[in-house]
Protein backbone atom coordinates (compact mmCIF):
# COMPACT_ATOMS: atom_id res chain seq x y z
CA UNK A 1 0.00 0.00 0.00
CA UNK A 2 2.54 2.32 0.86
CA UNK A 3 3.62 2.67 -3.15
CA UNK A 4 0.58 3.62 -3.95
CA UNK A 5 0.81 6.65 -1.43
CA UNK A 6 3.08 7.72 -2.64
CA UNK A 7 1.73 8.94 -5.68
CA UNK A 8 -1.31 10.82 -4.34
CA UNK A 9 0.91 13.09 -2.01
CA UNK A 10 -0.51 16.67 -1.67
CA UNK A 11 -3.91 14.88 -2.27
CA UNK A 12 -6.60 15.65 -0.02
CA UNK A 13 -7.86 12.57 1.73
CA UNK A 14 -11.37 12.74 1.08
CA UNK A 15 -10.67 12.82 -2.73
CA UNK A 16 -9.08 9.45 -2.44
CA UNK A 17 -12.23 8.72 0.26
CA UNK A 18 -14.61 9.49 -2.73
CA UNK A 19 -12.51 6.81 -4.85
CA UNK A 20 -12.95 4.26 -3.01
CA UNK A 21 -16.46 4.32 -2.09
CA UNK A 22 -17.54 4.48 -5.87
CA UNK A 23 -15.08 1.48 -6.16
CA UNK A 24 -16.70 -0.44 -3.81
CA UNK A 25 -20.09 0.91 -5.08
CA UNK A 26 -20.70 2.45 -1.11
CA UNK A 27 -23.21 5.40 -0.71
CA UNK A 28 -21.64 7.86 1.45
CA UNK A 29 -24.83 8.17 3.70
CA UNK A 30 -24.89 4.86 4.67
CA UNK A 31 -20.76 4.41 5.55
CA UNK A 32 -21.05 7.40 7.41
CA UNK A 33 -23.62 6.14 9.53
CA UNK A 34 -22.02 2.45 9.57
CA UNK A 35 -19.12 3.97 11.46
CA UNK A 36 -21.01 6.25 13.97
CA UNK A 37 -20.30 9.57 11.53
CA UNK A 38 -22.73 12.04 10.64
CA UNK A 39 -22.98 11.93 6.86
CA UNK A 40 -22.21 15.76 6.64
CA UNK A 41 -19.19 15.15 8.08
CA UNK A 42 -18.19 12.46 5.33
CA UNK A 43 -19.69 14.90 2.56
CA UNK A 44 -17.39 17.82 3.75
CA UNK A 45 -14.60 15.19 4.15
CA UNK A 46 -14.83 14.19 0.42
CA UNK A 47 -15.37 17.88 -1.37
CA UNK A 48 -11.92 18.35 0.50
CA UNK A 49 -13.98 20.82 2.39
CA UNK A 50 -13.06 19.19 5.92
CA UNK A 51 -9.74 18.13 7.52
CA UNK A 52 -9.67 14.27 8.41
CA UNK A 53 -8.71 13.78 11.82
CA UNK A 54 -6.21 10.93 12.47
CA UNK A 55 -9.39 9.34 14.62
CA UNK A 56 -11.70 9.28 12.32
CA UNK A 57 -8.96 7.86 9.74
CA UNK A 58 -8.33 5.20 11.62
CA UNK A 59 -12.32 4.14 11.77
CA UNK A 60 -12.38 4.65 8.02
CA UNK A 61 -9.36 2.73 7.21
CA UNK A 62 -10.61 -0.40 9.74
CA UNK A 63 -14.15 0.16 7.77
CA UNK A 64 -12.69 -0.23 4.53
CA UNK A 65 -9.65 -2.83 5.21
CA UNK A 66 -6.56 0.18 4.39
CA UNK A 67 -3.61 -0.27 5.84
CA UNK A 68 -3.31 2.01 9.21
CA UNK A 69 -2.32 5.21 9.07
CA UNK A 70 -2.63 5.71 5.25
CA UNK A 71 -5.31 8.20 5.43
CA UNK A 72 -4.05 10.51 8.32
CA UNK A 73 -0.47 10.02 5.81
CA UNK A 74 -2.22 11.53 3.27
CA UNK A 75 -3.83 14.49 5.59
CA UNK A 76 -0.63 15.47 6.70
CA UNK A 77 1.13 15.81 3.23
CA UNK A 78 -1.80 17.93 1.93
CA UNK A 79 -1.17 19.96 4.94
CA UNK A 80 2.23 20.16 3.83
CA UNK A 81 1.56 20.61 0.28
CA UNK A 82 -0.91 23.83 1.35
CA UNK A 83 1.63 25.29 3.43
CA UNK A 84 4.27 25.44 0.62
CA UNK A 85 2.17 26.96 -1.32
CA UNK A 86 1.29 29.50 1.17
CA UNK A 87 4.87 30.39 1.63
CA UNK A 88 5.56 30.05 -1.75
CA UNK A 89 3.08 32.70 -2.80
CA UNK A 90 3.11 35.49 -0.38
CA UNK A 91 4.66 39.04 -0.10
CA UNK A 92 6.91 39.55 3.21
CA UNK A 93 3.68 40.41 5.58
CA UNK A 94 6.11 42.33 8.21
CA UNK A 95 6.11 45.38 5.67
CA UNK A 96 2.76 45.11 4.88
CA UNK A 97 0.52 46.81 7.23
CA UNK A 98 -2.71 44.67 8.75
CA UNK A 99 -4.80 47.87 8.39
CA UNK A 100 -4.59 47.67 5.15
CA UNK A 101 -6.58 44.88 4.68
CA UNK A 102 -8.82 45.15 8.11
CA UNK A 103 -11.74 43.78 6.27
CA UNK A 104 -10.15 40.32 6.09
CA UNK A 105 -7.86 37.67 7.43
CA UNK A 106 -4.76 38.58 5.78
CA UNK A 107 -3.44 34.68 6.35
CA UNK A 108 -6.07 33.76 4.20
CA UNK A 109 -5.49 35.93 1.14
CA UNK A 110 -4.83 34.20 -2.06
CA UNK A 111 -2.35 36.32 -3.62
CA UNK A 112 -2.61 35.21 -6.79
CA UNK A 113 -6.13 34.93 -7.79
CA UNK A 114 -6.62 38.53 -5.90
CA UNK A 115 -4.07 40.33 -7.24
CA UNK A 116 -5.85 43.46 -8.64
CA UNK A 117 -7.40 44.13 -5.49
CA UNK A 118 -4.80 43.84 -3.14
CA UNK A 119 -2.85 45.89 -5.62
CA UNK A 120 -5.42 48.53 -5.94
CA UNK A 121 -5.85 48.78 -2.04
CA UNK A 122 -1.92 49.08 -1.40
CA UNK A 123 -1.49 51.58 -4.23
CA UNK A 124 -4.74 53.21 -3.20
CA UNK A 125 -4.01 53.71 0.74
CA UNK A 126 -0.56 52.33 1.67
CA UNK A 127 3.26 53.83 1.71
CA UNK A 128 6.21 53.83 -0.23
CA UNK A 129 7.71 50.67 1.19
CA UNK A 130 4.19 48.68 0.85
CA UNK A 131 4.05 49.65 -2.53
CA UNK A 132 7.94 49.08 -2.98
CA UNK A 133 7.07 45.31 -1.44
CA UNK A 134 4.54 44.52 -4.07
CA UNK A 135 6.45 45.34 -6.80
CA UNK A 136 8.99 43.00 -5.38
CA UNK A 137 6.93 40.30 -5.16
CA UNK A 138 4.18 40.95 -8.36
CA UNK A 139 6.73 43.19 -10.91
CA UNK A 140 6.13 46.02 -12.50
CA UNK A 141 4.38 44.36 -15.45
CA UNK A 142 1.43 43.33 -13.29
CA UNK A 143 1.20 46.11 -11.45
CA UNK A 144 1.04 48.65 -13.95
CA UNK A 145 -1.97 45.89 -15.77
CA UNK A 146 -4.09 45.59 -12.69
CA UNK A 147 -4.02 49.22 -12.28
CA UNK A 148 -4.72 50.21 -15.80
CA UNK A 149 -7.31 47.69 -15.93
CA UNK A 150 -9.20 48.52 -12.28
CA UNK A 151 -9.60 51.89 -13.36
CA UNK A 152 -13.55 52.68 -12.62
CA UNK A 153 -15.26 54.58 -15.19
CA UNK A 154 -16.82 57.97 -13.82
CA UNK A 155 -20.67 58.09 -13.23
CA UNK A 156 -22.85 59.76 -15.83
CA UNK A 157 -25.70 61.06 -14.55
CA UNK A 158 -28.88 60.99 -17.50
CA UNK A 159 -31.87 63.47 -16.83
CA UNK A 160 -35.35 61.47 -17.01
CA UNK A 161 -36.67 62.47 -20.52
CA UNK A 162 -40.19 63.86 -20.40
CA UNK A 163 -42.61 63.34 -23.05
CA UNK A 164 -43.62 65.84 -24.85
Amino acid sequence: MSFQLEKYKGIHPGIILERLLAKKEISQRPFALSIGEHPQTINAITKGRRSLTTALALKIEAALGLEEGSLAFLQTYYEIAQEKKKVLHTPNLSNLRKSLFWDTDISKINWDKQYRAIIQRVYERGNEAEKKELKAFYGEDKIKTALRNTRRKPYTIYKNKQKA
